[in-house]
């Protein structure tokens, strides 16, 4: 597909139909470092292959991920490729005109908000999934993600060279699990120590690689004979089959019957795709160099550039439901994306942006739409991992790091004088664990202070707050791991080390039924004059729906000079609730009546009316407790199943789904957040080592009355 030129400034190095924007996401352990590894090695970008366990591996270069080998924090990285030769030996790369810009993400579930943000400003995913353990807990979050994004998808079945890998078995889970058309385009030849190649189904060759180079890069194309050819066959019919169904054009031709030939299959699979009606997916095994070059050809041939995919839209501003369009194109007015912050100690605050139109050059002077602040552009840097490359300008579909940018943060929208446009910013989940933090030394107080601002704003996730009553700081985050990593940054990056308090819950309260709170304050003999009061209605919403807060004053009963003071009040009680004073969700709040003194009432009167009004609904309304309900996942052999089941049990869990494969048991199970503390420990002690799990917040729910009242002695 070839777009006109007018997309394309004559000062792009590669037009816009020939970009691709990637994500490679996966479970933990999936391969998805090592198989970044291999296509920067392949398409010439590296010359000597690093490994995650070795703590070598290009994307994973913060200390913390080389220490522990998981990726923490996604990395981009811009690579070119060339498609291969059609016949005979050919070597790792022979060209550089395809341009791919790849973000590695993590897998970790702690850390899934880098997946988040880096799926809403690419054009396509590469999901990885492991050739024995096919659909594990986090590539169904991913999943999830990349469905509510929209994002074109092909699948990797990776670790085909293990003990156990089954092809077809993980295809199969595909289907059933995610619900996907997932459409098998290059087949693995053989499997665990017997894996040799893949068969193309659409070309009708095998691709074989040689023996003799452990790296990959030498393979031969040959035609397909006896029972290969076989399989092939049946598995591009299939293919033709499903095709006919899903696209028109091809559908046509087979009506028709004009001659289907591999060209027509591929422009069907590439349409398919970028529509979301199939998946492609390819087998093979990054570790072992068997099958990603092969990859790189199906994401050239069928994930989409920046031009096939929709036109980013947004609205002109925060109250207007005007909605407006940036087309991907280099003349366009320029539009961009801010969807990461990072402080890099050499270049200072990077903030990574995806541009949807038009471009952004060092110098030009650009709007944040939040703020409606003008801010000018001081450096623009393609970003290769943890090096930097100063570029003059990037372009529409670019991904790039701008620096001098002031008062930014992640989900803002950067745009030119005179093009108002908000676009619609990633979602991010609310923390579930907190603690309490504080310098190892009173020196380290004020670094440790700007240190946790500094990694606020890089995280969305992670919240730090003070305590009003006893003075702490609170550092909230998505689990254990994620908590820990920050403090080991403090220590690294910015020299301040620190003590930390247990890990405590995010307990949430609501209400069960409707009430109505009433306060009025009135000035005390002796005292300054006030006068407020106020009436307020609550009821419960639904679990997971948040809080809303409604004037529904009928007249003038409370001045308008005074309204938004009680809407503030309203706001404030929210944060504490009546039971043990943690935050209250899920509730509307009406703001309904009260009165007013012509000399005595003030903003802060009428604020105080507010929360006290607040309170005093809360008490009436049946307030209860909601602790965080996790969804758990752990892997282990079958004969560890029964003490696994027993101990979550023993957690008040609650066990939903039991599934086994190859001697392998994955449990599926809910279980309160609070009884999770140090369940690694003993899940490797129960399964000798050999289980392994994920978890994810799910909803909140009521704690029992035996919990609550452990809860209130604990606290009292």
């Amino acid at each position: 597909m070839t777009a006109p030129n007018n997309h394309n400034s004559p000062n792009r190095e590669v037009p816009l139909e020939r970009t691709r924007n990637i994500g490679i996401a996966a479970h933990i352990d999936a391969g998805k470092t090592t198989l970044t590894e291999r296509i920067l090695f392949y398409t010439g970008m590296i010359h000597k292959l690093g490994e995650v366990h070795d703590g070598q591996a290009t994307t994973d270069w913060m200390q913390q991920e080389q220490d522990r080998g998981i990726t923490i924090t996604s990395a981009a990285v811009t690579c070119k490729w060339k498609q291969l030769e059609e016949a005979g030996v050919v070597k790792n790369f022979s060209g550089q005109d395809e341009r791919i810009t790849i973000i590695d993400t993590p897998g970790h579930v702690d850390f899934t908000a880098e997946v988040e943000r880096s799926l809403r400003v690419l054009d396509g995913c590469v999901v990885v999934f492991c050739g024995v353990a096919g659909v594990q807990p986090q590539s169904e979050t991913v999943w999830r993600q990349a469905n509510k994004y929209d994002v074109p998808r092909i699948i990797f079945v990776n670790k085909m060279d293990r003990t156990g890998a089954d092809f077809n078995a993980v295809v199969k889970d595909v289907r059933e699990k995610l619900k996907a058309n997932a459409v098998p385009v290059l087949l693995p030849i053989g499997s665990e120590d017997k894996l040799s190649g893949q068969i193309d189904i659409i070309n009708l060759k095998a691709v074989t690689y040689s023996d003799d180079d452990l790296l990959g890069s030498t393979y031969t194309l040959s035609d397909l004979e006896g029972e290969q050819l076989n399989v092939a066959t049946k598995a591009r019919e299939a293919l033709v089959e499903m095709l006919v169904d899903a696209d028109e054009e091809l559908g046509l031709k087979f009506l028709d019957e004009e001659e289907i030939t591999a060209a027509d299959i591929k422009a069907a699979i590439r349409r398919a795709t970028v529509s979301n009606k199939m998946i492609p997916v390819v087998g093979g095994s990054a570790f072992k160099n068997k099958g990603v070059q092969g990859l790189l050809d199906a994401v050239v041939d069928y994930l989409p550039s920046p031009l096939e995919v929709k036109a980013a839209t947004g609205f002109k501003n925060l109250d207007n439901t005007e909605e407006v369009e940036a087309p991907a194109s280099d003349a366009g007015k320029t539009c961009a994306l801010v969807f990461k912050l990072w402080s890099d100690k050499y270049v200072g605050k990077l903030v990574f942006i995806r541009v949807y139109s038009g471009t952004i050059s060092k110098g030009d002077q650009i709007i944040n739409s939040r703020t409606g602040k003008k801010t000018r552009i001081g450096r623009v840097i393609q970003i290769q991992a943890n090096d930097h490359k100063d570029i003059d300008t990037c372009y529409a579909g670019d991904i790039a790091a701008v620096v001098g940018m002031k008062l930014v943060r992640t989900g803002d929208t950067i745009h030119e004088e005179g093009f108002d446009i908000m676009l619609e910013p990633p979602a991010f989940p609310d923390p579930v664990i907190s603690m309490a933090v504080e310098p190892k030394t009173t020196a380290d107080s004020d670094k440790m202070a700007d240190a946790l601002q500094q990694l606020a704003e890089e995280d969305p996730t992670f919240v730090v707050s003070k305590d009003e009553e006893t003075g702490q700081t609170i550092i909230a985050g998505m689990g254990e791991l994620h908590l820990e990593i920050i403090q080991d940054r403090m220590k690294l990056e910015f020299g301040v080390q620190s003590n930390a308090g247990k890990p405590q819950i995010a307990y949430r309260e609501t209400v069960t039924k409707a009430a109505a709170g009433e306060y009025k304050l009135e000035s005390q003999p002796g005292g300054k004059p006030q006068y407020a009061h106020v009436i307020v209605k609550i009821q419960p919403k639904g679990r997971g729906e948040g809080f809303t807060v409604n004037n529904k004053l009928a007249g003038d009963e409370i001045p308008k000079v005074f309204v938004e003071s009680c809407l503030q009040g309203i706001k404030e009680a929210l944060f504490n609730g009546v039971v043990l004073g943690y935050p209250v969700v899920d509730v509307e709040v009406d703001l309904i009546g009260g009165s007013a003194h012509d000399s005595d009432s003030n903003e802060h009167s009428f604020r105080m009316a507010a929360i006290c009004a607040m309170r005093d609904a809360f008490a009436q309304g049946d307030s209860i407790l909601l602790e965080p309900i996790m969804s758990v996942d752990v892997d282990m052999p079958e004969e560890y199943q029964g003490e696994i089941i027993g101990d979550l049990n023993r957690r008040r869990g609650q066990i939903n789904e039991i599934d086994s494969r190859n001697g392998i048991s994955q449990v599926k199970a809910e279980v309160p957040l609070a009884t999770m503390f140090g369940y690694s420990t003993d899940m490797r002690s129960l399964s000798k080592g050999r289980a392994s799990f994920s978890m994810e917040p799910l909803r909140f729910e009521e704690v029992p009355d035996n919990e609550f009242k452990r809860l209130k002695e604990q606290i009292y």
